[in-house]
This record gives structure tokens, C-alpha cells and sequence, in this order.
């Protein structure tokens, strides 16, 4: 078992009893949509954020990138950082449908895939030395550009090719993946990736 700085927030129970059972820390449920309704639980959220630090885990399907965004929009973003499980099509073994778009959520996900999610997600592993800081400068989207993964005629294909070879869900915005390139790999790497050395 690992122990992590950062609050994790999962959508459901389920999720929070398979991730409870990799790592030690503070996880926190949304109860699905219930988020949008609950105050209380918002607050929650932005009070741990502040005080260690939030991840977000939420599913791969479109109501785990509806449940994201809410949360990011919500909480500044310094203090959250976002970890994505990949898209794996199946059901849960407690389930007797699968879900809407037939993807594994978080409850699905064996223990190494979700270690390899938080570490790439940059959580803070309590028994582990930091990584030290990169001084080079982020990528941008130019660099996505560059690559032909934004503003072309097959921009949006090859980027899902990228999210499939990366194991990213394929909801994820460029946005999203210019976040994940600059906060999971060195700028060397991230570059490597996109194939542009």
C-alpha cells in the first residue's frame, strides 16, 4: 500500500473501495452528479484541495468528464491535478450491465493501472524522494500543433491515435493532453512522444 500527500475524489463508493485498497490517503466521493447539488461536499473538496492538494479520478465514459469538469471549474487549479484511467471496455463483476458507453470505470481498474495513473497524474508518494523540478520551458499548443494534433483535417483522429497509444481515455481534450505531456514526462520526452525531435 502506498501513501499518497494529495486527497483523492472518486465518483462513487465502489470506486473509493478499490482505491482504498492501493493507497492510503484522504478519498472523497462525489456521489456521481449528487456534486452538482451539494454544497457542502464542493467545499469539501476545495478545503482539502487547499490543505494537501486534490487529484481527480474520476471514470473514463462522459459523465466521469462531465464530474471533472465541474470540479476544475470549481477549484483553483494549482491545487488540483488530474489522473486518467484508460479507456478498457468491459463490465464490473458486480454489475450484471456494463455501463452506457461500455468502459471500466475506476472500481474496474486493476491495482498496478491505478498506481501508474496517480504517478503519472504527479502524486506525491510519501515514502518516495520528489523528482526534481524541470527547468525547461512547458510545451504549448503550437508544439500540438506542430505535431498535427490540433487545427488540421485529421488533427482530432491522430490525436485519438496519441490518447490510445498513451492509455488516455478518449474524452480528453487537447487541453487535456497538452496537461498530461507537461505534467506526467520532461519536455524531452513529452517532445519524443509527439515526435517532434
Amino acid at each position: 500500500m502506498f501513501h499518497i500527500r494529495e486527497a483523492i475524489v472518486v465518483e462513487g463508493r465502489y470506486d473509493k473501495n478499490t482505491l482504498s485498497q492501493v493507497v492510503d490517503t484522504l478519498i472523497l466521493e462525489t456521489s456521481g452528479f449528487g456534486i452538482f447539488k451539494d454544497p457542502e461536499q464542493m467545499a469539501l473538496l476545495r478545503r482539502a484541495a487547499e490543505k494537501r492538494g486534490l487529484i481527480v479520478l474520476t471514470d473514463s465514459d462522459g459523465a466521469g468528464f462531465v464530474i471533472r469538469s465541474r470540479i476544475k471549474g470549481a477549484i483553483p487549479q494549482e491545487h488540483v491535478k488530474h489522473a486518467y484511467i484508460p479507456d478498457v471496455y468491459g463490465k464490473e463483476k458486480r454489475k450484471k450491465r456494463g455501463g452506457k458507453e461500455g468502459k471500466l470505470g475506476v472500481e474496474g481498474m486493476p491495482p498496478q493501472v491505478l498506481e501508474q495513473v496517480l504517478r503519472r497524474a504527479g502524486a506525491t508518494f510519501l515514502e518516495e524522494e520528489p523528482p526534481e523540478k524541470e527547468s525547461a520551458p512547458p510545451l504549448t499548443k503550437a508544439d500540438l500543433f506542430a505535431a498535427g494534433l490540433t487545427g488540421g483535417p485529421d488533427s482530432a483522429a491522430r490525436r485519438l491515435a496519441l490518447l490510445k497509444e498513451l492509455s488516455l481515455p478518449e474524452h480528453m481534450s487537447a487541453n487535456a493532453l497538452l496537461a498530461v505531456l507537461n505534467g506526467c514526462y520532461s519536455r524531452q520526452e513529452a517532445r519524443k512522444i509527439l515526435k517532434l525531435t
